[in-house]
Parts: C-alpha cells; structure tokens; sequence
C-alpha cells in the first residue's frame, strides 16, 4: 500500500498565553490548500463563522499584492482527529506540521476573507496556529478576535455565547427566549431569525433585532415578577402565533409589509407588553387572548411598507410607531365604546 503524501510546513512551537501554538510561514496558496472556514449553516446546525464576503476577500487581495503591504499573522486551528490527517514532526530545533495531501486540516480561525481570494498567490504570509483545540475552544476564541469587528454580524455573535452559556434562562433570558422562538417548530419564527451564517431559506428579522424587542418586552411587562422565563417564552411565542393568524397574507409577504421588520418587530413587542399589563387576573395570555385583542385594530392597519410607517428606522423610527400603532388602538376603542 502506498504512504500517502504529507504537505510540510516548517514551525516553531511555543506557547500564547495558556494555548500551545506553532507559528511559522507559507505561501498563501499552500495555507489557503491545506485550510477551511467552518461557515455556519444554520439548516444543518453546523459551523459558526459568517458568511464569506468576496467584495471583503478581493479587497484583501488587491491590497496584499501592492508595494508595502503586510498582514497580522493568520490563525488557525488543528481540531483533534483520528484519522491522521496532521501530524507534528520534530527534528532537532526544527518542529514540522505535516498535513496529508488532498486534506484541509487547518481551521480558519481568523482569517477567512484574508485567504479566500488567494488560492493562485505565492505570497508568503505568516500564520499562527493552535493546537487541538475543540470546536468550542475555537469559537470562543473566535468570539474574543471578532467581537469588535466591523461586519461581523452581533447576530452571529449572540448565537455563539448561548452555545457556550451555562445557563442562559438565567444569565441572558432575552437571548433565550429569542432562541426558542427561532428552534421551536410551533413558533413562526421557526429557523426564521437571521444568524449570518449561510441561509438555506429566505430568513426576516435578525436575531439580534428579536433579542433587543424581547429584552424591552420584558422590561415594560414585568413577566418575569410572576412567571419563569420558560413560560415568559410561551407568552412571547403565542403572541407571535397570534400576528401570523391575526395577519396571514402580511405575515407571509415579509419584503412588502413591516411585521418582521425591525421597527415593527420592536413596537409590536411593545404592544405585547400592553396586552400582558392590561390581562385581568386569572386570564392567561395565550395564542386566544393575543388574537381577540390584535384583532380589534390590527387587521385594519396599513402593514405596508407604503402606509403609516414608511420611513420610520432607528430607535426613534421604533418609537413612533409604537405612538402610531397605541393612538390606532385607542381610537378603535373609543370607537367601540361609543358605538356601544
């Protein structure tokens, strides 16, 4: 049987910080050859990274061929495997990582977009690389490097800390409650919240937009004083399913209308925090309640984005509409009270 063909990259081995880490140099060529961004997709469950930007990566690649140009080292990663894909050779001084040929070992921990558009170059670049770490290791990390990076979607960030949060009902029950609406298969928001990562269907709102209208949903209605925050979950889900019965063709034309939008997305959260102050005690705040209340001004509101809250954005755009959605509301009370 013939032994396979290793690629050898000359290193050194030492540590950054607590981490075993080698750190050596390549053509980007090789290091793009022998390396994988872990992308996330959100249908399969798998990977964390953001979506590849080639506008990003071919700037990168105008910018590191031009006369002076130089980058921070790339990093990566050696996840732990069996199948004897690398191998880290010493000799004397020298330590060899040895990768098998047709084999993309490396991990693209930070440096994604530097390596995408470089798969034809010979350019010698300097790479970091740490050593066994698990994917979970690596996405924490990940998470330190990017945190402040300009496009790097907060989405994507807040998906990692409840993949990595002990106890995320109690540390951050806004992003909790967020998650459920978007893994719960009886929740419209079902795989609907945009992460950032690769989208095998058409997503709406950005699960940072839901996690925000959440967080001031809990703060005007007070749910969690009386209930846990599994059930302040169940709330803000029937809530949701009652916009999706109360409205079916604007909820199911999301580019046309501003339901899943972040204005409306934000002041109909607010509404929801009204209908939970305003439930009499012993009434429970399900699909039924939502529905009979949004029913009474909803379905006669302008939802296009055409009518009312055209041109509304921003944290003032929010407001306003909440304004304009509570004075629709009260005159169609008015309206009934008068009639009756």
């Amino acid at each position: 049987m013939q032994e396979p063909k290793f690629e050898s990259l000359t290193c050194i081995c030492g540590m950054s910080a607590q981490r075993q880490v080698l750190v050596g140099f390549a053509a980007a060529s090789v290091l793009r050859r022998v390396s994988y961004a872990d992308v996330l997709d959100e249908d399969a469950g798998r990977g964390y990274q953001r979506r590849f930007n080639s506008a990003h990566s071919l700037d990168f690649r105008k910018y590191i061929q031009a006369e002076g140009a130089t980058t921070i080292p790339l990093t990566f990663n050696l996840r732990p495997r069996d199948d004897g894909a690398w191998r880290i050779r010493e000799s004397g001084n020298q330590v060899f990582l040895e990768i098998r040929d047709g084999v993309r070992a490396l991990t693209q921990v930070d440096c994604q977009h530097r390596l995408g558009h470089l798969t034809d170059l010979n350019i010698e670049l300097p790479f970091m690389c740490f050593v066994g770490l698990r994917e979970s290791e690596e996405m924490q990390i990940f998470n330190v490097i990017n945190s402040k990076a300009k496009g790097l979607s907060p989405s994507l960030l807040d998906f990692h800390d409840a993949q990595l949060c002990e106890d995320l009902a109690s540390e951050r029950p806004e992003l909790y409650i967020s998650i459920f609406l978007k893994n719960d298969p009886e929740s419209p928001w079902a795989q609907q919240l945009d992460l950032g990562g690769t989208s095998g269907k058409k997503r709406r709102a950005s699960l940072r937009t839901m996690q925000k209208a959440v967080r001031l949903f809990l703060k005007k209605s007070n749910v969690l004083d009386q209930h846990s925050v599994e059930e302040a979950a169940r709330v803000v889900l029937d809530f949701w399913s009652a916009v999706s019965v109360v409205l079916p063709r604007q909820w199911s034309e999301p580019r046309k209308h501003w339901l899943n939008k972040g204005v409306g997305v934000y002041a109909l959260m607010e509404i929801a925090s009204d209908l939970v102050k305003e439930a009499k005690a012993g009434t429970q705040c399900d699909c039924k309640y939502f529905s009979a209340a949004l029913s009474d001004f909803a379905t006669d509101f302008d939802w296009s984005t055409n009518g009312p809250l055209k041109g509304l954005g921003g944290e003032g755009g929010a407001t306003e509409a909440v304004s304009i959605l509570r004075d629709v509301r009260r005159r169609k009370r008015i309206k009934v009270v008068s009639n009756g």
